[in-house]
């Protein structure tokens, strides 16, 4: 004779048909006597939605143990307390992927010391060390781009660095470029703004002296040296 582990019975409870347990709920063998029943905890609904219940749904009240993958489309999750997991767990899947939260934010190593923070009471980031972005600039020309934050000039040739509009980069956006060749006798490097916009009240800015450094900041409307 044919075994199973679970089947899904549509009827009302005690109709003869050899199972037991209310209607919807999912068949399986009990321990003994190899009898099957069912169970108001675990139901099954088909296309019609019964009692407040929708349609083409699984209903289970307990606890669900998976020690395989678990494979949505979607997921709504509420009340997590805790997250638990090891390997890499990627979020999202496209550029134009958003993801928001409410609430503090703390990032920490396996000892528990916080490397990255985000408090929504003090509106502060902090980080236990910081890296931006460099690109090292060495033709005679350069644009920069949002995604910079150091520009490094080791070049001893005029250098010029376009500094694209200040409303593209943001307001609170910062630019640090410096020249890396100590000891520059010949060559210049110039920050020119871009059309409509000026450094300090200037179209542009020329670094002089000994290996220097210039950090700017956008307020969204012009960028300014701080």
């Amino acid at each position: 004779m044919a075994t199973f582990g679970w089947a899904y019975v549509g009827c009302d409870n005690n109709t003869g048909s050899g199972s037991a347990g209310p209607a919807h709920s999912i068949q399986f063998i009990t321990e003994s006597g190899g009898a099957t029943t069912g169970s108001a905890y675990l139901t099954y609904y088909t296309g019609s939605a019964v009692a407040g219940r929708s349609g083409h749904t699984l209903y289970l009240t307990g606890t669900l143990v998976v020690t395989g993958a678990i494979s949505a489309s979607s997921y709504h999750i509420e009340n997590i307390t805790q997250i638990g997991a090891t390997g890499s767990t990627n979020f999202g899947n496209s550029n134009d992927d958003v993801h928001i939260r409410t609430g503090s934010f703390v990032v920490a190593n396996a000892s528990g010391i916080p490397i990255l923070t985000a408090s929504a009471y003090s509106q502060q980031v902090f980080v236990k060390g910081f890296g931006g972005n460099y690109t090292r600039v060495a033709g005679t020309s350069y644009t920069a781009s949002v995604s910079d934050y150091i520009i490094g000039v080791p070049s001893t040739s005029n250098t010029n660095i376009l500094i694209p509009s200040a409303s593209q980069f943001g307001s609170g956006s910062i630019l640090i470029v410096k020249d890396e060749y100590v000891g520059r006798v010949a060559g210049k490097i110039t920050l020119s703004a871009s059309v409509g916009y000026t450094i300090d009240n200037e179209l542009y800015y020329i670094l002089t002296g000994s290996a220097p450094a210039i950090s700017l900041y956008s307020n969204g409307s012009n960028w300014f040296v701080f």
